[in-house]
């Protein structure tokens, strides 16, 4: 006799491979919206259908109600392992985005060591193994130590890194980032570029905006950002790769970006749940609200939505990037820059664009899971025959924000207290359950 379970109960303890069957689940992905039950076997999704009879073998969860999609997918996660384990842990880390319903990461390289080489990349890949808890991909850096001055050796770096780049830093030099993307286009990666011209910066740590001049504070213009875009799309046309642009903020990005997309280039971008839900008018004297790059104008967050709806913006990320509490108390001019992102990431989307009916659920789940797993070809979709990562969601009960009990070790959020809609209730990794409310 099948056994049955109802949610948010769910089961105790992760569950070893075998059946398990969700019913009555809004099923979405790939543009569609539907409901039906999902067969699990062994690992691999198995059948999906308007309705599965289940085999008295099977262990039934009843997701009625609950949005039911594949496994979301985050391109730019920072899990400081090696070198910053009282930031963060892979262990810590990969929970929490389990815990957001993220079953695929890719982790920036701004470690020690630096992933920048077959040895000390195979040190990141030995703790991947031993301690996610879902699938994390690591990123190889586009120039060794980070330094912007000599490129990785791509040839031997291609297969064990999910793409290149030197995140949390811009690469300086116009005929280093040619050459890098020429070896890269040789052997079909790509590149996820950190895009800051640190010759503009002048200090700065939030947006040159009303804010700054109001309160004192030193500001960072945003072209430091989009210059640098508008300078590496040029190079894509000589080089030919494919490139990836990580969190844009500024109106200016998404234009050069929509004039590159237009003529052909094989360009793509990301941008975070903070900058389409903030600007730097809700900026608080808090290290919460600090980021690089920073919460900028309404109208630059006016043009980021934009993008969203008109496909220009084809990734939502969160570029979660915690530190110790120590080094967030010190104010936006002292504190450390990055807040942590996974586990509110989905609500935040979800809370502000879906229910305000911006943009659709499906399209969410595009810039969410299908989008990211597209570009960087990391594979899976809510169909049979594909390995069993799902995720299931609350969208119709709202709860509250509460950092004392994420999973990662950072704790610094600017949506501490708000309400969402679209809290995760499950998470199934390769068939197991690794994370259940």
């Amino acid at each position: 006799m099948a056994t049955y379970f109802r949610s948010p109960i769910f089961l105790y303890g992760t569950m070893s491979k075998g059946k398990l069957l969700l019913r009555g689940g809004i099923l979405v992905g790939e543009g569609n919206k539907r409901r039906g039950d999902v067969l699990i076997c062994d690992g691999v999704i198995a059948a999906i259908a308007e309705h599965i009879e289940p085999s008295e073998d099977v262990q039934c969860i009843d997701v009625e109600g609950r949005v039911v999609t594949y496994g979301l997918a985050d391109v730019h996660v920072h899990l400081r392992e090696p070198g910053f384990s009282a930031k963060e842990r892979i262990a810590t880390g990969s929970m929490a985005a389990a815990c957001g319903g993220f079953t695929t990461v890719c982790t920036m390289p701004n470690l020690n060591p630096v992933p920048d080489s077959v040895d000390t990349i195979a040190v990141e890949q030995a703790m991947i193994d031993r301690d996610a808890v879902i699938e994390v991909l690591p990123y190889a850096a586009i120039t060794l130590g980070r330094a912007g001055d000599e490129i990785v050796t791509i040839e031997e770096l291609k297969d064990r890194a999910v793409g290149f780049s030197d995140d949390g830093s811009g690469v300086q030099n116009d005929a280093v980032m040619l050459e890098a993307m020429r070896r890269v286009a040789a052997v079909d990666g790509i590149i996820a570029a950190h895009c800051e011209d640190n010759a503009l910066l002048h200090g700065g740590y939030i947006h040159d905006g009303e804010y700054a001049r109001s309160h004192s504070h030193r500001g960072i213009c945003s072209e430091s950002e989009w210059g640098q875009i508008v300078r590496d799309i040029e190079l894509v046309k000589e080089s030919g790769c494919r490139y990836h642009v990580c969190h844009i903020s500024a109106r200016e990005s998404v234009e050069a970006i929509r004039r590159a997309k237009q003529a052909g280039l094989s360009v793509s971008c990301e941008t975070a749940p903070h900058y389409l839900a903030l600007c730097d008018a809700d900026l608080q004297e808090d290290g919460r609200f600090k980021m690089n790059p920073p919460l900028r104008s309404a109208d630059d967050k006016a043009a980021l939505i934009e993008g969203i709806k008109d496909g220009t913006i084809e990734v939502i990320a969160t570029d979660h990037a915690p530190h110790t509490a120590a080094e967030k108390s010190l104010g936006l001019e002292r504190s450390a820059m990055g807040i942590v992102g996974l586990e509110t990431s989905f609500g935040v989307v979800y809370t502000t664009l879906v229910r305000q009916g911006v943009i659709t659920l499906e399209k969410m789940i595009e810039l969410m899971c299908d989008n990211p797993r597209r570009i960087f070809r990391l594979g899976g979709a809510l169909r049979a025959g594909e390995r069993a990562d799902i995720a299931v969601f609350d969208v119709e009960h709202p709860y509250c924000v509460d950092s004392s009990q994420f999973k990662t070790m950072g704790r610094s959020t600017p949506f501490e207290g708000w309400q969402l809609y679209g809290n995760c209730i499950m998470t199934i990794h390769n068939g197991d359950i690794v994370w259940q409310k």
